[in-house]
This record gives C-alpha cells, structure tokens and sequence, in this order.
C-alpha cells in the first residue's frame, strides 16, 4: 500500500477542513435565510444553483425548525398585512380584525 508524503497529507488535510468550513459556512447561510422574511428567502433561493440545496442538506427539517414559530393555542394572531389580488393596495390584520372576525383559509385555488 502506497503511504502518501507529508506534503500530500497536509494537504489533503488542508482541502477536507477547507470544505468542511465552507459547507458549514453554507449551511449558516441557508439557515440565516430560512429565518428571514419570504420575499428574502425567495431572492436567496432564486440565486442557488438547481438542487445542489437540497441534496447537501436535510433541508425539510431545516425548514420545519425555522419556521416552526412561537405561537401556543389561545395566542393572539401576529398582525401582518397582505397585498391585494390586484395589486392596488395592502389590506392590513389587525384592521380588519377590528370591524369583523377573519378566517384565513391557506390553500390553492388552481
């Protein structure tokens, strides 16, 4: 069996814990991203190349441990404000909540 030099294992060493810096350097950044509001995770996700996300990282736990927030049963709703089908203007929780009770309904219509 072939013994590779010193030179050849401080490098191989070098490459291994130069990669294994970046991948968690990577890893960071996609969980920092994850945290981040929508239309900033959608802008880093729409720069990373094809699946290379999902095969080096356990990405759907990722994403459910990110998302996973912090409201319990009997929590106020957060207020957050939507922009309207159309596009004309942004329609605001907590106003409507005010004048009726709401009912989000999260699904797809196509």
């Amino acid at each position: 069996m072939l013994k590779p030099s010193p030179f050849v294992r401080r490098l191989l060493i070098r490459l291994l814990l130069g990669l294994a810096i970046a991948y968690a350097c990577f890893g960071a950044y996609i969980w920092w991203a994850m945290r981040q509001t929508p239309e900033t995770f959608g802008r880093v996700m729409a720069k990373m190349p094809g699946p290379v996300v999902f095969m080096l990282f356990p990405f759907e736990t990722l994403w459910i441990h990110a998302r996973a927030g912090g409201l319990h049963v009997g929590d106020r709703a957060p207020d957050f404000s939507l922009l309207k089908v159309d596009k004309s203007e942004r329609v605001q929780f907590s106003l409507l909540n005010q004048r009726q009770p709401v009912v989000l309904v999260f699904g797809s219509y196509t």
